[in-house]
């Protein structure tokens, strides 16, 4: 495929996915009509880059569906002055469309590597459980965003921090994966 195809299919992304599954904030979805999400896939599936389906990356994990993605830093309400951590980021492609809404983001998948506070901690895959570490670096009114598995199910969640305490909603169902190092040991059943 060429430059010319890929941005065919962007701008079908923003028109036919985003759009119509609630993706409302405007820099979010000019952002994600700027970065060529082709270039965050590996090179064998860069044909799939804009499709609404999550896309194996290799070890278990995935590249979100672009809706997944525009969700998610929708409902971060990202401001531009805001300090940004992605979680699980995968390819990179997440942080690269969050660092067209502020200048300060911060990859990273090991918890012990992340220091100081962040206004929005966005996990870029699913998780069946939010780790207490992961919250101690959520600024006093920060927001969290992530897949959430519940009953088997994966639903997008924000979570906010409010003095000492924490609270996470979910808000839409969806298809993502999870991401490996935030599984739950399996208790022992019968």
């Amino acid at each position: 495929m060429n430059a010319e195809q890929y941005e065919s299919m962007r701008h079908a992304m923003v028109i036919s996915q985003l759009r119509p599954d609630g993706v409302t904030d405007v820099r979010v979805i000019d952002a994600m009509a700027r970065v060529p999400r082709e270039d965050y896939v590996p090179e064998d599936r860069r044909s799939t880059a804009y499709t609404d389906r999550s896309i194996p990356i290799g070890d278990g994990r995935g590249m979100n569906p672009p809706v997944v993605t525009g969700r998610l830093l929708s409902e971060a309400q990202i401001l531009a002055g805001d300090r940004v951590l992605i979680v699980g980021s995968a390819t990179g492609y997440t942080a690269a469309v969050a660092e067209l809404l502020t200048d300060s983001v911060t990859s990273s998948d090991a918890l012990d590597q992340v220091s100081g506070t962040y206004d929005v901690i966005l996990i870029d895959g699913a998780v069946e459980h939010v780790p207490d570490a992961l919250i101690e670096h959520l600024a006093p009114i920060g927001r969290l965003v992530c897949g959430l598995v519940e009953s088997g199910v994966t639903r997008l969640a924000i979570g906010r921090r409010g003095g000492s305490g924490f609270g996470i909603q979910p808000f839409m169902d969806v298809e993502m994966l999870v991401l490996p190092e935030y599984t739950r040991p399996r208790a022992f059943t019968f």
